[in-house]
């Protein structure tokens, strides 16, 4: 069976993990975070990285830095995982859904201005596939609007945007190390801080209220709780696990971009017949291959492709069912507008396998399969 996705490792993995334990500092904020925070410091140009126990817990942080209340209003796209929403939920706002692109699958820019009400307090684009938004619009209109801008780059790591790598362009950005992710600690996460006078605040946050990050550089003799805050710190550990792969981020990247490439240029005939479809990359965004979708006619043909591939050792998958139709979506959001591509599009997109040791040999397989079916 060729798995749908094998979690990225490093060979000096294991050696750094021991060298957490022989150093006798395992939990949060060790060498290896601080590590893991500079090196995405200088790869993405933000003014400050902050590793976290996940991507979720880092847009519930960055939540709390916009100061997201009870009846605020946060505009995202319906197709996304449920962190997206669940953290501004959590704050008691709203989720207001509006479509997406059938193009790159991310959130319409043109349907978000028609969805601000007096009540909405910021935009959560989601880069979906380390394919960016149209962020020139989208920053443009939460200027007019005074709209913060928290980006989901969960699958965003390594791609960017005119030159700006994602997470760095809004308010605050918020990466996944996920084992499904193109870099993994496990579970975990990042949130960047674009305005470095913000940091403080998200120390305090991030540190169950305190300020024991300061006490910790030594600026203070002495911490004490300061502020409302939760334990978002990961354990230095799973921290040296990432780390050994942001050593080699280059060659990993790379691997799973020759990949995403021969999926695409074996599949081409196919969808130049009309028989399938294709990523769609916008000029102007370089991506980052976290994963490689075809479309199907409908779902019906999508669930007997997956079947199919299933029956020849091959595991696809599909992926979000929108959250506005979901039971805790339909609950606590709204979806604004027309649903005109957001449930069908979905219903057509399936996942193939991609990660970092799969094989070209097993792509031209995957993709024989897929032109037999």
């Amino acid at each position: 069976m060729i798995n749908f996705n094998v979690p990225p490792y490093a060979e000096k993995a294991g050696e750094y993990i021991q060298e957490c334990v022989r150093s006798q500092k395992i939990c949060g904020d060790g060498a290896y975070t601080q590590k893991c925070n500079e090196w995405i410091e200088q790869r993405t140009g933000t003014a400050k990285c902050l590793l976290t126990t996940s991507c979720t817990h880092a847009t519930e942080l960055a939540a709390m830095l916009v100061d997201i209340q009870p009846g605020d209003e946060v505009i995202m796209p319906s197709y996304t995982f449920v962190s997206t929403a669940n953290a501004f939920v959590l704050r008691g706002a709203v989720p207001v859904f509006v479509d997406i692109r059938p193009d790159t699958m991310n959130m319409d820019e043109k349907l978000i201005e028609d969805a601000v009400t007096e009540k909405t307090k910021a935009i959560a684009p989601v880069h979906y596939a380390g394919v960016s938004c149209e962020m020139d619009t989208i920053m443009e209109i939460a200027g007019r609007h005074g709209l913060a801008v928290i980006e989901d780059a969960a699958q965003g790591i390594m791609a960017s945007y005119k030159g700006k790598a994602l997470g760095t362009i809004g308010d605050f950005g918020c990466f996944s190390f996920h084992e499904t992710k193109n870099y993994s600690m496990g579970e975990g996460g990042a949130l960047l801080i674009r305005d470095g006078d913000r940091t403080e605040d998200a120390e305090i946050i991030r540190e169950k209220g305190t300020n024991r990050s300061k006490y910790y550089r030594g600026q203070i003799d002495k911490y004490t709780w300061i502020n409302f805050g939760s334990s978002y710190l990961p354990s230095d550990m799973n921290a040296a696990y990432l780390y050994a792969q942001l050593e080699i981020a280059d060659e990993i990247n790379n691997a799973r971009l020759a990949l995403w490439n021969r999926y695409y240029e074996n599949l081409l005939p196919l969808a130049e017949a009309g028989k399938i479809g294709l990523p769609v990359v916008p000029e102007g965004c370089v991506h980052n291959a976290h994963m490689f979708y075809i479309k199907a006619r409908d779902i019906e043909e999508r669930t007997a492709r997956i079947a199919y591939l299933k029956d020849n050792g091959i595991h696809s998958v599909f992926h979000y069912i929108p959250l506005h139709t979901a039971p805790a979506g339909r609950k606590f959001g709204r979806f604004h507008g027309e649903d005109k591509y957001t449930t069908r599009e979905s219903e057509r997109l399936m996942r193939l396998p991609m990660y970092y040791g799969l094989t070209l040999e097993q792509v031209d397989y995957i993709c024989d399969m897929i032109k037999r079916f």
